[in-house]
């Protein structure tokens, strides 16, 4: 069963984002919404992995839990989802004095 979904991109290259367009609709600069399988939204999510680079992406989704929703993460980032409790959370890292990587 189709399911919406939402991928939020930053950074990434042009090839990704112009693959991405010929499954979702872009609605503002590098975040997309769309109505998709299972199977074809794991697909798009691996292609975005393996392109992400040092840019950044965030896919939501429907699931059957407390939220209504999962999250998968892919690329540098300073916050982490982290499960607490069964419960989805985002942890932030601060960047340090003299901390050169923010990841």
């Amino acid at each position: 069963m189709a399911s919406m979904i939402v991928l939020s991109t930053t950074a990434v290259p042009d090839h990704l984002r112009g693959a991405l367009t010929r499954w979702l609709l872009e609605v503002t600069p590098e975040l997309y919404v769309g109505t998709v399988s299972a199977r074809v939204r794991d697909e798009l999510w691996t292609s975005v992995a393996a392109c992400t680079g040092d840019g950044m992406s965030v896919l939501a989704y429907p699931s059957n839990n407390e939220q209504g929703f999962e999250l998968r993460t892919a690329g540098t980032r300073r916050w982490h989802p982290t499960d607490f409790d069964g419960l989805t959370l985002i942890a932030f890292q601060r960047l340090g004095k003299g901390s050169a990587n923010p990841s």
